[in-house]
């Protein structure tokens, strides 16, 4: 996700440090953080949505335990 940022953070650093544009190097450095925002951002959502998924394989599954109960009496 965050990794083009990445890229072209460094790049940018390494031009402001070859230069000594201290501007351009922070920016790159803003770059990179931005990436490494994203990065974290989409691990989030990953990680959400797995928890999302195994509650309702929970529900599903307790939903069909029940039924089952319901059947026998």
């Amino acid at each position: 996700m965050g990794i083009d940022d990445k890229v072209a953070g460094k790049a940018k650093e390494f031009e402001g440090k070859a230069t000594g544009d201290k501007s351009r190097e922070a920016e790159g450095k803003l770059d990179q953080a931005k990436g490494d925002a994203k990065d974290a951002a989409g691990k989030l959502k990953d990680a959400a949505g797995n928890l999302i998924d195994h509650a309702k394989d929970e529900l599903d599954k307790r939903r069909a335990e029940n039924a089952a109960k319901d059947e026998r009496r």
